[in-house]
C-alpha cells in the first residue's frame, strides 16, 4: 500500500501544548495523544504514549519475531494485535509514572497502523480518527465519553450537550483505560484523518471535507490546523493526515 503522510500541531490558545503525535510512514504508524492533568503532567503524559507506541514500533523492527508484552490473539490481524500491544505498555508506563506531581496525568490517544494486508485503528478517549471516503466523511471511532455512552443507552443528555463534551469516560493512566481496537479496510483514494477534539469541535464536518481533499497531506493538516484556530478555538490543535494512493 502506498501512501503520503504528514502531521501538525499547534498550542491553540493555551499556555502549553499538552498534545503530542508521531508519523512513522516507513513503520506504517500514526499516533496522536492529548495529554489530561494539567500543564506539566498533560505534556508528559501525551509524549509518554507517543513515545512508547515509537518505541515498540523501533523494537518489532529491529526484531520482528521478538517478545511481545502480552499474548497475542490468533483472531486478530497483526495491526490489531500491534495496536493492543503498544495501548497495554503505554497504559503500564503511565500508571507507574504517575507519582507526585504527575499523579493526575493521563492520556487520550487515537492511532493507526496500516500493513501490507491491511489497517487498524486503535483509541482510548475522545481523539478521533476520520476517513474522507469518495467525498463522504465518516468518524471510524466513537468517543469514550459521557454524552457516547448516553447515546448508546437510548438517553439524551440532560441540558446543554456541550456541558458534558468534555467528560471522558477513559483515558490512559486511568483505572479505565479499556482500547477499542477495530481491523479497518483502507482503499486507493481513502484519506484518513487522526485529530485531537481540538482540531474537531471548532469545525464541522463540511469543513473537515474541504480542508481534507488539499492537494498534499502536508497542506491538508496546514490548512486544518490554521481553520481550527481561526475559528476560534482555544485547545491544542492536532492533525496527522495519510492519503492512500490512487490505483
Amino acid at each position: 500500500m502506498r501512501f503520503e503522510s504528514a502531521g501538525q500541531t499547534h498550542i491553540g490558545r493555551r499556555p502549553h501544548n499538552e498534545d503530542a503525535y508521531c508519523v512513522l510512514p516507513e513503520r506504517g504508524l500514526f499516533v496522536v495523544a492529548d495529554g489530561l492533568g494539567g500543564q506539566e503532567g498533560g505534556e508528559v503524559a501525551s509524549q509518554c504514549v507517543v513515545d512508547t507506541f515509537a518505541g515498540f514500533s523501533d523494537r518489532l523492527d529491529r526484531d520482528r519475531d521478538g517478545t511481545w508484552p502480552d499474548a497475542v490473539d490468533p483472531a486478530k490481524s497483526r495491526e490489531e494485535n500491534y495496536l493492543a500491544a503498544c495501548t497495554a505498555l503505554a497504559q503500564r508506563t503511565l500508571r507507574v509514572r504517575r507519582v507526585g506531581k504527575l499523579k493526575e496525568m493521563a492520556s487520550t490517544v487515537v492511532a493507526l497502523a496500516v500493513g501490507d494486508k491491511g489497517a487498524a485503528v486503535a483509541h482510548v478517549g475522545d481523539s478521533r480518527l476520520y476517513r474522507l471516503r469518495e467525498g463522504r466523511l465518516e468518524s471510524l471511532t466513537r468517543d469514550h465519553s459521557l454524552i457516547e455512552e448516553l447515546r448508546a443507552a437510548g438517553r439524551e443528555p440532560p441540558g446543554n450537550p456541550a456541558n458534558l463534551r468534555h467528560l471522558i469516560t477513559r483515558a490512559l493512566g486511568t483505572e479505565n483505560a479499556e482500547p477499542t481496537v477495530q481491523r479497518l479496510e483502507a482503499q486507493p483514494g481513502d484519506v484518513f484523518l487522526l485529530c485531537s477534539d481540538g482540531l474537531y469541535e471548532p469545525l464541522g464536518p463540511e469543513v473537515l471535507t474541504e480542508r481534507l481533499q488539499a492537494s498534499s497531506a502536508q497542506a491538508a493538516c496546514d490548512s486544518l490546523v490554521s481553520a481550527a484556530y481561526e475559528a476560534g478555538g482555544r485547545d491544542n490543535i492536532t492533525a496527522v493526515v495519510l492519503r492512500v494512493a490512487a490505483a
